[in-house]
């Protein structure tokens, strides 16, 4: 009994001692190492948190030598963010590259294979940008945190309604109709159209068959809008970073 309260004591200690160590570590990195995670330093953190979870759990484990580890590891981090900032070359082998994933409001199948993202991920991360129709993007880019970057099209930057002293019109909302060739009836259901219609839509856009479409979207003008699976004549700039 007297041993197990002297473990329990132990694991209290080692929790009092090293969480305040690891707030210092933490700040010392900077705020970068927790706002972005690039590759690295999100190994650091899983590193640092193997690191002090052994330490509490495990009386054993010598506590100095985990505190020994966190300022090393620290200093490594540091050391590295250093490098990267002092040369690119090290900064670009260390994560990775931004990637455009919409041009001209076409989906490019091939970059989301690439970095395997679906669909679903790139409307998600337009809707947390408030962007609810595909077709207002001019370029969508993959950082290299994961984050979503867009550019709209000139003609679909943001002015309100109030700016122009217009009453509220329609709802700038586009619904998928048509994902990796598959036909959405529910939502072709909901704007009262069939799937005639759809197919002598994209008819008028040169599309004969539908399983050649990647992704597809209509609104409430019933307007199409379609990228293809294989997007040709369309030229994707390069992202360096």
């Amino acid at each position: 009994m007297d041993e197990t309260v002297k473990e329990i004591l132990v694991v209290l200690g080692r929790i009092i001692t090293i969480f305040p160590l690891l707030l210092i570590v933490t700040i010392f990195m900077g705020k970068r190492a927790i706002g972005e995670l690039p590759i690295f330093d999100f190994l650091i953190i899983i590193t640092l948190g193997s690191l002090v979870g052994a330490d509490i759990a495990d009386p054993s484990i010598e506590h100095l030598y985990t505190a020994i580890a966190l300022v090393a590891i620290a200093l490594l981090q540091r050391g590295v963010a250093r490098l990267k900032i002092m040369n690119r070359w090290i900064g670009r082998i260390m994560t990775f590259e931004p990637t455009v994933v919409i041009q001209d409001g076409k989906l490019l199948n091939d970059r989301l294979k690439q970095i395997r993202y679906s669909i679903d991920n790139i409307l998600q991360l337009l809707r947390e940008k408030e962007i609810f129709d595909i077709s207002e993007v001019q370029t969508a880019i993959i950082e290299s945190d994961g984050s979503l970057s867009v550019m709209k099209k000139p003609e679909k930057q943001t002015v309100t309604v109030s700016d122009l002293n217009l009453e509220g019109g329609k709802p700038q909302l586009a619904l998928p109709v048509i994902m990796e060739g598959e036909i959405y009836s529910s939502i072709l259901e909901f704007f009262s159209v069939n799937e005639t219609w759809l197919k002598e839509e994209l008819a008028k856009h040169g599309v004969q068959n539908v399983s050649e479409v990647f992704f597809a979207s209509i609104n409430y003008d019933l307007e199409l809008h379609y990228s293809l699976k294989s997007e040709k004549n369309l030229f994707v700039p390069r992202i360096f970073h």
